[in-house]
């Protein structure tokens, strides 16, 4: 079984807000010492509706594959895309954003 990766106990994040269907996110992403995503905290709407509790559970899910040495172009891949490659839900768009902010 792989070993989980650790994060340093302090490290740098950037925050990232956005609409997406009409809920506002508020995405906290960190990396790794080399740069890479590491994890991923999505906070959506009001606390302890549906939108709030899968972006929160599917950061988790992300930040832990991540964590596990999962590839994130893999992940990325897997998520659901409009027809010219564009991610359609939230994390996707965070993923985009942060992305986009690199170049």
């Amino acid at each position: 079984m792989t070993h989980r990766q650790r994060l340093p106990t302090r490290r740098r994040s950037e925050i990232v807000s956005f609409q997406h269907d009409g809920v506002k996110y508020v995405g906290r992403v960190a990396r790794f010492g080399d740069g890479r995503i590491a994890e991923i905290f999505l906070d959506a709407g009001k606390v302890g509706t549906s939108a709030h509790i899968l972006a929160k559970d599917a950061a988790v899910v992300l930040s832990v594959a991540l964590q596990y040495g999962a590839p994130l172009e893999v992940i990325e891949a897997a998520l659901s895309q409009e027809l010219d490659g564009t991610l359609r839900g939230p994390i996707g768009m965070l993923l985009q954003l942060v992305q986009e902010g690199e170049s």
